[in-house]
């Protein structure tokens, strides 16, 4: 089986998108077909298809995100896919020549906790309240909340795994309230990514890694997936969804999943930017 990857006449809007997985996502899915807008603080500069809709965007910014949500309905009428991705808590690792990520969570520097939990939890919070007011009412649509293994394992960092295991329960959760009414929502699970701070970073092994374009891939075969309403609520992982749907990375390689019980020297990184 093969699936059916076309985006045509479908509104998505992905955020987070100026960089990362991001960025590869509404990139995949505007060369799909897709009718894609694309927020990020510096998505104006992104490396993006021209097709795509570029709204610049602080997602802590209650207003700035209300704006945006403003923008699509009045331009497209309507929001089929979000994609949440914007994050936050990557920058300054290195704090007076310390390197922070690794340190014991009594000596984390507690911005990181606020920003993991403002502009990428409460972030996906808030653009899915907007998200769901119009999806409700159409009876149909789609919330990705892109999530990590973190949730389920220690990788390194206290905070980070807090913040999405509560993105993986806003997604369990969230789904239980939207049961019956047509819209689904799903946390999907990227494998290693090749994205701009992992090739920089020169010492992944990249051998089972996958684009950034990938979860694109991913995203727009849920949304043609008639099983997709069995998944609501649930953690998908990429990979495993290629394997099972019948599509591919945009290289033609179809990526192993990562397994819980694997070490994160084999399809983890230790390093978690994106």
């Amino acid at each position: 089986m093969t699936a059916d990857l076309s985006m045509q006449g479908t509104v998505a809007l992905v955020t987070g998108a100026s960089r990362g997985v991001g960025r590869g996502a509404a990139a995949e899915l505007s060369r799909l077909g897709g009718h894609v807008y694309a927020t990020g603080r510096t998505v104006e500069g992104a490396d993006l298809p021209a097709g795509v809709r570029r709204l610049a965007c602080d997602h802590t910014d209650d207003d700035a995100v209300a704006a945006v949500f403003e923008r699509v309905r009045g331009e497209s009428g309507r929001l089929d896919v979000l994609v949440n991705s914007a994050w936050g808590g990557y920058e300054r690792m290195m704090e007076d020549g310390r390197f922070t990520w690794a340190l014991p969570f009594w000596d984390q520097p507690l911005w990181r906790w606020s920003a993991m939990f403002d502009a990428g939890v409460r972030a996906a919070f808030v653009a899915s309240q907007h998200a769901a007011r119009s999806m409700v009412p159409a009876g149909r649509g789609l919330i990705v909340n892109v999530s990590f293994w973190a949730a389920q394992r220690y990788l390194n960092n206290v905070v980070y795994g807090a913040s999405k295991a509560a993105t993986d329960k806003l997604t369990s959760d969230m789904a239980e309230e939207l049961r019956g009414a047509g819209v689904s929502v799903v946390s999907l699970y990227p494998g290693l990514v090749r994205t701009e701070a992992v090739l920089a970073a020169g010492f992944f092994d990249l051998s089972n890694s996958e684009s950034p374009e990938f979860i694109g891939r991913a995203v727009a075969a849920l949304w043609k997936d008639p099983g997709l309403a069995r998944r609501s609520g649930s953690v998908v992982v990429a990979a495993a969804l290629g394997l099972e749907l019948g599509f591919t990375d945009v290289d033609g390689k179809a990526p192993e999943p990562v397994r819980l019980q694997e070490p994160a020297e084999r399809g983890i990184p230790r390093d978690p930017r994106r």
